[in-house]
């Protein structure tokens, strides 16, 4: 909403810089000024509002009373006279424009709610629509002057709108305005957010104006702008003023002759001032500056972000990253990359949030990695535009255009539609009741039983013996139902007791628990709040339900009583492989422990892959999700995000781009095409962070740093790898050991799935680079460990003559599950001398 009390004149730039111009450059073909009540005419700067008296053809409606008021607005306003007067509506009434060219038209309605005669207009409640949209809802209406802005698609020779007063009270209007919009204003594309993929279809939506802001600059009043648009001043947006600096240089605006921005889509005062990173003190400093907005939730919002760079010195001067909310919104921002590579072209980006779930939104703007020498990021102005929702409406609670009508026909046809409605709601919630209380029973007798999938491979049959289940031994291969009762649960966590619990994540929290037979459990309850749900429960379930491997996490059973999402796994005694690396204080793990670890976790995400006839793909391999027991052995855990891969005749599947900051894939991000090499990708990350030890995303460190993966790849590609190890590490990597983990983790990390390798080529090279490591270890005579395979591995030279003979040694063991085999035994047998 637009708040006019705090609107002041705008100091005019024509006489500190006449080389810019604020003249019209739009004449809309419509254009219906209206001061409603008013005995003549009314003049507000150069516009002249016409009053509805004298157009009493506009006006439909003989329940009306002219309102007068001499109450004195504190505000220095043009538009002041527009609310002296008002008309007050006691019955449903309309104004009816003709509309001489289709499209996209302003919608101003002004009100101030003064008390008249017996009329308080604080207490009207009425709503307002047009023939398509449901616009405006009197309630909660604040007392002073507003100003609300609608832009709506006109399809029809007139345009209504409409105000229909709830019973017993009043709609009143001090002002209308219905002015054509030009065509490119607003076009059909733009950009989601969450998804992050294209939108269409923003020619048809009504939309209203909530917030319109220019950072940097002062007020900019209608008499300024060629659309006659107000835009705010940002300084009361922004939630760490002390971090934000303002920059002016109006003449170094440059419209492109022909080009798709114009005066139109934003005014030389606009593009020409900015909100940019205060980083005088110290130009290293790392932050984002952020602003947050108020809004309604139930609505998506047009965000507009207007840029213009007038502050550079010089092209490829500036990069950076913009977030709506916590969504990477833009990255990488090169504004010279516009306008024929030249500063000060004026641009703009449309993106569209997906339903706010919340009463605010922020804006943030930082530094991108590129522009290392001097971080900076900008932001020139911004629009924030409610988009109508499904019903056509722009007010909360699902109002309709059908619901506004106000006839005493519609009125009676509502009441019996009502008490029908009811009756018949009735009857059907005595049958609900009654089928849910047959279910409930079925359910009960179910859950008197119930069988875990085995944590032993399924290879034995396991008995919870909980005082709710009778005991009944089955073997987890014939085992089909897995419900836990929500009592047991209960037991096995002492009421869910907070000291139990061992870790929180998007989920819900996960708890240390304990069967009745002793079998130690982790118990992850799902959090309602959480934005992960139902659809990432059940994947859960499906997928581990499938699963049998020595290096993924067993499910043991789930729970969906009482409303709850609970999932129940195989207790890993030493929790998180994040948990080994930094943040802790837990002992540090040995070079040859991090190589396991990696190789277990790859030989998991290998048998995700190749396993069945489609592969899984995790989605959200990171260090976290990498468990480890007693003996570190790793288990990859958290298949709420997982998806079934391509057809044999596809190449990617097409979904909604889901992960964890920092681990994401960016040609997934990009294309929204997800393939296994995206978990190749994070698994990379998970490399790098292993040898690091460190944080994926730090943003306490200096800018070149913040990004891991950005920062590893710039050392390894230099080949100094073993700078930037862990301390703790330090002369205790064999060279070529390191060597070949570096070069696994670059190839992982390539820009296209294409280029990257294979989870098994992954698995191949790391037990490489363990057996090269362990070379040294076993205290062989020579330096070149990679001259040294012939002598560990004397089969080697043979294998590509006669690949099968490596087959007798896996004899009873499955080749995608190798942790009980020798290492060094396995190795010999299948690696090259060069890895793969």
């Amino acid at each position: 909403m637009i708040d006019w009390r705090n609107i002041g004149l705008f100091i005019c730039a024509l006489s500190i810089f006449p080389g810019v111009c604020f003249c019209a450059t739009f004449v809309p073909e419509d254009n219906y000024l209206i001061d409603c009540g008013a005995p003549a005419s009314t003049s507000v700067g150069e516009r002249n509002f016409t009053s509805d008296s004298s157009s009493k053809d506009l006006l439909s409606t003989q329940d009306h009373i002219i309102a007068t008021t001499t109450i004195k607005l504190n505000t220095s306003s043009d538009d002041a006279p527009l609310y002296q007067t008002a008309r007050i509506f006691t019955g449903s009434s309309k104004y009816s424009f003709p509309i001489k060219q289709r499209g996209r038209h302003w919608v101003r309605l002004y009100f101030f709610p003064f008390s008249y005669e017996k009329y308080n207009l604080s207490a009207a409640n009425f709503t307002v629509a047009t023939q398509d949209h449901v616009l405006f809802s009197s309630l909660n209406m604040q007392k002073g002057p507003v100003l609300k802005e609608y832009s709506v698609n006109v399809t029809s020779d007139t345009l209504v709108v409409a105000f229909n007063p709830s019973q017993n009270s009043t709609a009143f209007l001090n002002a209308i305005e219905v002015v054509s919009v030009p065509d490119d204003l607003i076009g059909e594309d733009a950009s989601a957010l969450d998804p992050p993929e294209a939108y269409s279809g923003l020619v048809s939506q009504a939309m209203e104006t909530v917030w319109r802001v220019n950072m940097g600059g002062p007020t900019v009043t209608p008499l300024n702008d060629t659309l006659q648009r107000t835009w705010i001043p940002d300084q009361g947006f922004l939630l760490e003023p002390n971090l934000a600096s303002f920059y002016s240089n109006i003449p170094g605006v440059k419209y492109e002759k022909g080009g798709l921005v114009t005066e139109n889509t934003a005014p030389p005062t606009v593009y020409g001032t900015l909100t940019e990173m205060n980083s005088t003190s110290d130009p290293r400093n790392i932050f984002n500056v952020t602003w947050q907005f108020n809004v309604n939730p139930g609505f998506q919002y047009l965000v507009r972000l207007h840029f213009c760079d007038v502050v550079s010195k010089s092209l490829n001067e500036l990069y950076f990253k913009v977030y709506i909310d916590s969504k990477l919104a833009m990255a990488s921002v090169d504004l010279s990359l516009y306008g024929n590579n030249a500063l000060g072209v004026p641009q703009y980006k449309d993106l569209v949030t997906p339903l706010a779930d919340k009463n605010t939104l922020r804006v943030s703007i930082g530094p991108s990695g590129e522009n290392l020498n001097y971080p900076n990021a900008i932001l020139n102005g911004l629009e924030i535009m409610k988009i109508n929702n499904s019903m056509g409406g722009l007010i909360g609670g699902g109002a309709s255009v059908a619901s506004t009508s106000g006839s005493s026909s519609n009125k009676i046809g509502m009441i019996v539609g009502v008490i029908v409605g009811v009756f018949v709601a009735l009857v059907l919630a005595g049958v609900f009741f009654v089928l849910c209380r047959k279910r409930r029973r079925l359910a009960q007798r179910k859950s008197k039983t119930w069988v875990p999938l085995s944590v032993n491979d399924g290879t034995t049959s396991h008995t919870m013996g909980s005082k709710y289940s009778n005991g009944t031994t089955l073997s987890a291969a014939s085992n089909c139902e897995y419900r836990v009762p929500f009592l047991a649960v209960q037991e096995a966590t002492n009421n869910f007791d907070e000291s139990w619990v061992i870790g929180i994540g998007g989920f819900g929290k996960v708890y240390k628990g304990e069967l009745s037979d002793g079998t130690k459990v982790a118990v992850k309850r799902g959090n309602p709040r959480s934005q992960q749900g139902l659809a990432e429960f059940r994947t859960e379930i499906e997928m581990l339900s499938q699963f049998r491997h020595r290096h993924l996490v067993s499910l043991i059973g789930y729970c969906d009583e009482r409303n709850e999402m609970i999932l129940i796994y195989e207790y890993m005694e030493k929790g998180t492989l994040k948990s080994h690396l930094y943040g802790s204080g837990l002992p540090s793990l040995s070079w040859k422990e991090r190589l396991e670890i990696c190789i277990g976790s790859a030989r998991g995400l290998h048998y995700l892959h190749t396993g069945y006839a489609k592969a899984v793909i995790h989605r959200d391999v990171k260090s976290a999700n990498i468990l480890l027991d007693e003996n570190l052995m790793a288990k990859v855990a958290d298949f709420g995000l997982s998806k079934t891969g391509p057809e044999i005749d596809q190449t990617h599947v097409s979904t909604a781009v889901k992960g964890s900051f920092g681990y994401l894939d960016p040609e997934y991000f990009r294309r929204q095409q997800l393939t296994e090499k995206s978990d190749v990708y994070s698994f990379g990350v998970v490399l790098f962070e292993v040898l690091c030890a460190r944080p994926v995303i730090d943003p306490t460190l200096p800018r070149e740093m913040v990004n891991l993966a950005e920062w590893a790849m710039k050392w390894q590609q230099k080949g100094q790898l073993e700078q930037i190890i862990d301390s703790t590490l330090a002369g205790k990597i064999r060279p070529d050991s390191l060597r070949k983990f570096g070069e696994t983790a670059e190839k992982c990390l390539a820009d296209y799935g294409v280029d990257r390798p294979s989870m098994g080529d992954v698995l191949w090279n790391l037990e490489y680079a363990l057996q090269l490591q362990e070379a040294v270890a076993q205290g062989e005579p020579e330096e070149n460990s990679t001259n040294m395979i012939g002598e560990l591995s004397p089969q080697v030279n043979n294998f590509n003559q006669d690949a099968s003979a490596s087959v007798p040694l896996f004899e009873g063991s499955n080749v995608d599950d190798l942790s009980g085999v020798s290492m060094s035994r396995v190795f010999s047998q299948l690696v090259k001398s060069e890895g793969r």
